[in-house]
C-alpha cells in the first residue's frame, strides 16, 4: 500500500473519529428522535396541513373547519383527535360547542417555516 493511500486512510480514520464524538456529544436520545419523527408524520397528511392553516388565522368549531374545509364534521373530528393528541391543537369549551385552536406559537413556526422552504 502506498504511503499516500495510507495517508488518507488515517485522514479518514481520524474524520470519523471527529464524527463519532460529535455525534455522542449532540445526538437526542432515541425517544427524542422518535418523537420527532411522530411529530413530523403528523404533519405528513394534506387534510391535518389544511385544518392547520385555518387555525393558524383563527380558531374554529367542527363544523366550521368541516364547511369552509367541505369536509364532514366526522372525518375532521378524525384528524383533529390526531393533531391534538400530538399536541399540535388545543381545545376550549363554550356552552355546546368546541373550538379548536393552535396549541402554541410553536406550531404556528413550524408550519410558516415549512411553507416558507416549500416557496424557495
Amino acid at each position: 500500500m502506498s504511503d499516500e493511500i495510507r495517508a488518507e486512510q488515517l485522514d479518514d480514520e481520524k474524520e470519523h473519529e471527529r464524527l463519532r464524538k460529535i455525534v455522542e456529544e449532540k445526538m437526542p436520545p432515541e425517544e427524542d428522535i422518535y418523537d420527532l419523527a411522530e411529530l413530523f408524520k403528523t404533519f405528513g397528511d394534506s387534510t391535518r396541513m389544511r385544518i392547520l392553516f385555518v387555525l393558524l388565522e383563527s380558531e374554529a368549531c367542527v363544523c366550521g373547519l368541516a364547511s369552509v374545509l367541505n369536509m364532514t364534521d366526522s372525518a375532521i373530528s378524525h384528524q383533529l383527535r390526531i393533531l391534538k393528541n400530538n399536541r399540535l391543537v388545543k381545545s376550549r369549551r363554550e356552552g355546546k360547542s368546541v373550538y379548536y385552536s393552535l396549541a402554541d406559537d410553536h406550531v404556528r413556526t413550524i408550519v410558516s417555516q415549512g411553507m416558507d422552504h416549500v416557496e424557495e
